[in-house]
């Protein structure tokens, strides 16, 4: 079973495919991962995000291990990084070198350890029309960016992290402007989707819907 869960930053995504992948007992990719490595890679290396060539050669030499090193640094998931996977994920030559990695593990899923996989939630902003056109479950989550911009302000501050609302809404609104104009891959729900506003539902409310749509799937 292959279901694809897209949608903006901070809309609930992650902790939806996160508890889907526990109840169906499948394997959880997070596709922003990868751009997230490239983009970390190239701060801590101090290169210009504007520079197309070197992304791609970062894009280029990235493995599912030091994927998973740079996912322990501090800016992996702050957001400097995102901001830096953004930018990073709009070059096509960049996305076209990472996509294979992503396409082939809907082939063979597989868990963290290693052991085999029945199927994957995928969990991303165009899972459901680039990486798995083909899945029969799609869900496409999003929220406003007002309510986006204080989860991830709370998340920040819950982790002891410095951080300031109007910011973090300033990159939410501009990350979604970027998103959305990609020229190769646009941030949009795939024309069967089923789309889930999360801006006034709790994660328990927005699980049991998913549910729903996926147990009358199947």
């Amino acid at each position: 079973m292959i279901i694809t869960v897209d949608g903006p930053a901070a809309a609930g995504k992650g902790t939806l495919s996160q508890k889907l992948a526990d109840k169906y007992g499948l394997a959880y990719f997070d596709t922003g991962m990868v751009y997230r490595a490239v983009g970390l890679r190239m701060l801590l290396n101090n290169c210009d995000l504007n520079n197309v060539e070197v992304a791609e050669k970062e894009a280029e030499n990235l493995t599912f291990v030091s994927m998973i090193e740079l996912s322990k640094n501090k800016d992996f998931r702050s957001a400097r990084g995102g901001e830096a996977a953004s930018i990073v994920s709009s070059y096509s030559g960049v996305r076209a070198r990472l996509l294979d990695m992503q396409k082939n593990f809907a082939k063979n899923p597989t868990f963290a350890d290693g052991t085999p996989a029945k199927g994957v939630i995928y969990d991303g902003r165009d899972t459901g029309t680039v990486i798995c056109p083909n899945a029969k479950i799609k869900f496409f989550i999003t929220a406003s960016p007002e309510v986006r911009a204080k989860r991830r302000y709370d998340e920040f501050i819950a982790k002891g992290m410095d951080a300031q609302y109007d910011v973090v809404l300033s990159d939410v609104k501009k990350r979604d402007e970027r998103d959305a104009n990609r020229k190769d891959a646009p941030m949009k729900p795939a024309d069967d989707a089923i789309i889930l506003d999360t801006s006034d539902m709790g994660i328990d409310d927005v699980f049991n819907e998913a549910v729903k749509v996926i147990e009358g799937k199947i």
